[in-house]
């Protein structure tokens, strides 16, 4: 989080607390996915008063929360992709060389 400081005290960058809010509100996108499928279903059941159209809208909800995690899973794995091209976290790379720190320390 990128804080500056200007004459009228501390001021936080919005886009860093937005991109903080995307991680918190995981959890609420996915009990609203499912509450709207549920709701879908409920209304297709009382349209057309078919029992099983209430399980087809729990369905789509599910599926609906899932996709929300994917996303989440998705924008997180890019920043840690991002992340790993700085110098100082490629220890995979130094890994893959032979350069393991046990190696070099003589007892």
């Amino acid at each position: 989080m990128k804080i500056e400081k200007d004459e009228n005290g501390v001021r936080i960058k919005p886009n860093e607390m937005v991109e903080g809010a995307e991680s918190l509100s995981l959890g609420i996108s996915m009990v609203v996915a499912v509450l709207l499928g549920v709701a879908l279903g409920y209304g297709l059941k009382t349209i057309f008063d078919v029992p099983w159209l209430m399980w087809i809208g729990v369905g789509i909800g599910v599926a609906g929360a899932l996709l929300n995690v994917f996303k989440a899973y998705s924008s997180q794995y890019k920043m840690y992709e991002e992340l790993g091209k700085q110098d100082r976290y490629k220890i995979k790379k130094q890994l893959e060389d032979g350069d393991d720190w046990e190696e070099d320390e003589k007892y």
